[in-house]
């Protein structure tokens, strides 16, 4: 069994609660200094304790997925990765606003490419900083978005994935399927795969699978002395399991997002911003990133929208 470093450990269940009421306080629009009392957090840009509340989570379901329009499974599976692999809001509106309704069969990739090229030739930014892609030369270009685009043809013109995604009797299994693919670690086709079960196209469990990332194995070691036999993910899985008893224990209050529970992916996004966290709080407990980058800039209260699938009533969310 892991030993944990109680004051970190601690401070992951404090986070997730005080993180969830800073999001019902945005939703309810309290003005912004009385969000929260904790300096560090009305400082810095933290992700939400549920994935899916994040900004860039938001717009695709809300865009991307949920827009309005009808599409094949196939179309939609090639919608969400096209989005995620630049995952910027901005490239996404560039490419609808240049190529209409964004469908496989009728998309063209060479007025893709040539679209990308003059942004960046602009000096536009097409990918998100906060996600890093994989950008070998894997299809041999010299420009990642070039490999990007050489990749989605192979998966949906030479391959069919969307066919064995949609075939596939869980999440795991999906997730090996991305996996095969360069360009896609291990990390990123977890994150694939989850944007894809936002959608109606399949409806994994999210608590059978998780893949741990670099930001959250620097929580986890911040958290925990040992593991003893526990690989990374079967903490996580633990945590989600016992996420009702740890804030019990404490005392914690922690409001979820409707009836829903912090799945495994929310878990595991937790683990990444404690250790964000902490380099502001604990600063003596050190890992290979030693200062939080981004200061919070408010950017305006989001409309938010999820897959209705989780029965989530917004108006039951707030006051």
């Amino acid at each position: 069994m892991f030993k944990r470093r109680e004051e970190v450990y601690n401070l992951y269940w404090y986070f997730a609660a005080e993180r969830q009421n800073i999001f019902y306080n945005k939703l309810n629009n309290c003005e912004q200094e009385k969000w929260t009392n904790d300096p560090i957090l009305k400082e810095y840009k933290f992700c939400n304790s549920y994935r899916a509340s994040d900004r860039v989570s938001q717009y695709l379901i809300k865009n991307v997925i949920y827009n309005g329009n009808k599409y094949s499974d196939e179309d939609m599976i090639f919608r969400i990765i096209l989005f995620k692999l630049f995952n910027k809001e901005s490239t996404w509106e560039l490419l609808t606003s240049e190529m209409g309704d964004i469908k496989l069969l009728n998309f063209d990739f060479n007025k893709c490419k040539t679209i990308l090229e003059d942004a960046i030739s602009n000096n536009k930014k097409i990918y998100n900083d906060a996600y890093i892609s994989c950008a070998n030369k894997a299809f041999g270009f010299n420009r990642k978005h070039e490999n990007h685009l050489a990749l989605l043809k192979k998966m949906f013109i030479e391959d069919n994935l969307a066919k064995e995604i949609i075939s596939s009797k869980n999440m795991e299994e999906a997730f090996n399927y991305l996996r095969r693919y360069p360009l896609i670690g291990n990390f990123m086709a977890y994150q694939l795969i989850t944007d894809i079960n936002y959608s109606e196209v399949v409806d994994f469990k999210e608590t059978e699978f998780t893949i741990v990332g670099p930001g959250s194995k620097r929580g986890i070691k911040k958290c925990f002395y040992d593991l003893g036999d526990m690989s990374e993910e079967e903490v996580i899985k633990w945590m989600c399991e016992h996420q009702e008893e740890e804030f019990k224990r404490l005392g914690i209050e922690f409001k979820k997002l409707g009836s829903r529970n912090l799945q495994y992916i929310d878990c595991q996004n937790l683990f990444c911003e404690v250790d964000k966290y902490c380099r502001a709080k604990i600063p003596d407990l050190k890992s290979n990133r030693v200062r939080i980058k981004k200061k919070y800039i408010s950017k305006g209260n989001l409309e938010y929208f999820y897959p209705p699938k989780w029965n989530i009533n917004l108006n039951d969310l707030k006051k």
